[in-house]
């Protein structure tokens, strides 16, 4: 049996982050699950049996900040598992760790491995308080004290790019011209926020704007799906799906229920 609940944060703490979400499972079933990039980066604590990804053949850690993810993995639970999520909006993490945001993407990094004290002792509170109610009240308040707000200008700059981008624009170029930066400026500061570079970000959006319009009507046509999420292609379309998730359009129908993270309210 599994449980799953999405839990909203404070108001002080939207404009960071988009949501929680609670994990348990009861029993030892062993299950196999396939993630991909959702353009957002996430505080994990495992509470629990840690998840296994198959293909670095290692566990992961207790709890770490996840980067920007590249690419489609594979995670195997065998046993009972109780995980914690924080999923920040995408220029989020960046407003509670004084990072390099982009050196990040595509890694795990531990509470250990960042020399972060506060939330090495938030990781023991956690895995140790059986009470999923006072979790989510010492995490708000760990993100409470840790809080830096993006400089105005720089905030304005970001949401403004990342808005233009959900509503279809990917060319640098312009997005950088929109906000008022040369493209190398750009790329650097979108960079330093977001955690990866315009153009694999708005590739990351792209694909999961496909996914939202698959959920709402599988039957759309391949064709039509490309044009309304902006590929130059069906083709353009089927290589980015294979890159993401490791399926094609098709297989994915085939074997997963689409659902947009990234889209999803």
């Amino acid at each position: 049996m599994e449980e799953f609940k999405i839990i909203q944060p404070s108001l002080l703490l939207t404009p960071y982050v988009k949501h929680y979400w609670l994990l348990k499972t009861v029993g030892d079933t062993t299950a196999l699950a396939r993630t991909v990039p959702t353009g957002m980066m996430s505080l994990i604590f495992h509470r629990g049996k840690r998840l296994f990804s198959v293909y670095e053949n290692e566990f992961h850690p207790r709890t770490f900040l996840s980067g920007q993810e590249k690419t489609f993995a594979d995670l195997k639970y065998d046993g009972q598992i109780n995980i914690i999520s924080v999923v920040f909006h995408p220029a989020g993490a960046k407003a509670f760790f004084n990072l390099p945001i982009d050196k990040l993407a595509g890694l795990r990094s531990t509470a250990s491995e960042m020399e972060d004290k506060d939330l090495i002792e938030l990781e023991n509170r956690i895995t140790s308080t059986e009470d999923d109610k006072i979790c989510f009240i010492l995490i708000e308040q760990f993100l409470l004290r840790r809080l830096n707000k993006l400089a105005e200008h720089t905030l304005k700059r970001i949401e403004t790019s990342v808005r233009l981008i959900n509503a279809g624009l990917t060319d640098v170029a312009l997005l950088a011209n929109a906000v008022c930066l040369s493209t190398k400026q750009f790329n650097r500061i979108f960079s330093e926020n977001i955690g990866t570079n315009p153009k694999e970000f708005s590739r990351i959006v792209r694909f999961q704007r496909a996914l939202s319009l698959l959920e709402n009507n599988q039957q759309i046509n391949l064709t039509a799906l490309a044009c309304e999420c902006g590929y130059y292609d069906q083709s353009h379309m089927i290589k980015d799906f294979k890159v993401l998730s490791g399926y094609t359009p098709s297989e994915y129908l085939a074997i997963c229920p689409p659902h947009s993270d990234y889209f999803s309210r």
